[in-house]
């Protein structure tokens, strides 16, 4: 019997497990080392693609099954291949988008395009975040649409994240999903689509059920994973729509919060 009160551990990357300089923490590894050592799995949860997550799963020496692109792809680091992989009607993203623009006026877009080396595609205006991941430039407006997708980028020149969020759902909510995943980071997915669906697809590869999983998350896309899981936990820089629906809130990606509860846990 394992002392570890939950058979898995779900994390965020992104302001969660991840420090700002994308590295995770000694205490950090050491914590999640203990657990995957009392019997639990450890699973990464991110809205990052794979092309965006590889490189950190390998530096971690992650070995399992990760979710990524907000749950559209479920991959398998160790073996470098996607198990399962959902893309975006484009006909249905291209009608959401003019009728966000309708009301908003017009917006700066990027894209993710499917597959294991699908490329992520910024268009004029847009304000690509700092760091080292790859992205390619495009000027015509049909290069973002010839070829299959998991997600669309939108940005507002003068609207908050929040406020761009809030409107996109209002005016299309039957047609898309709409998620904000990071400062900058507002989302078009396909409907019904949520890190919820894909950790519980990759729960049920595992044989692990909801009640015996414990998740860890800053941002309000991570909501529907908090919903699913028996026990969500904010980090200490969480965005307050994620705070508000935690069962505690912990200290920031920056001072080992993950650690801090995984310690407790284990001590306990």
């Amino acid at each position: 019997m394992s002392p570890f009160p939950y058979r898995l551990v779900a994390t965020d990357l992104d302001g969660t497990l991840l420090r700002a300089d994308e590295s995770v923490s000694d205490r950090t590894r050491d914590a999640l080392a203990a657990v995957t050592a009392a019997g639990a799995a450890h699973i990464v949860v991110t809205g990052r693609a794979v092309p965006w997550t590889r490189h950190i799963l390998d530096d971690l020496g992650y070995q399992g099954i990760a979710v990524c692109g907000q749950g559209a792809q479920v991959y398998h680091a160790g073996e470098h291949r996607l198990l399962t992989s959902l893309t975006l009607d484009r006909q249905l993203a291209g009608l959401a988008l003019s009728k966000i623009e309708a009301e908003v006026g017009p917006l700066a877009l990027a894209a993710s395009r499917d597959g294991l080396d699908g490329e992520v595609l910024m268009g004029p205006g847009y304000r690509a975040q700092e760091g080292p991941l790859p992205y390619v430039p495009y000027e015509d407006p049909a290069e973002l649409w010839s070829a299959p997708l998991t997600k669309l980028y939108v940005q507002h020149p003068t609207l908050t994240d929040d406020e761009l969020t809030r409107i996109a759902r209002e005016t299309v909510g039957g047609l898309v999903d709409v998620v904000m995943a990071g400062p900058g980071i507002v989302e078009i997915l396909p409907l019904g689509l949520s890190k919820a669906t894909g950790l519980s697809l990759a729960a049920r590869r595992l044989g692990v059920k909801a009640a015996e999983t414990i998740a860890f998350g800053d941002m309000p896309n991570d909501i529907p994973m908090f919903g699913w899981a028996a026990h969500g936990v904010a980090m200490g820089n969480a965005h307050e729509e994620l705070r508000a629906v935690a069962d505690e809130v912990t200290a920031s990606n920056e001072e080992d919060g993950i650690a801090l509860v995984l310690e407790r846990l284990l001590a306990s």
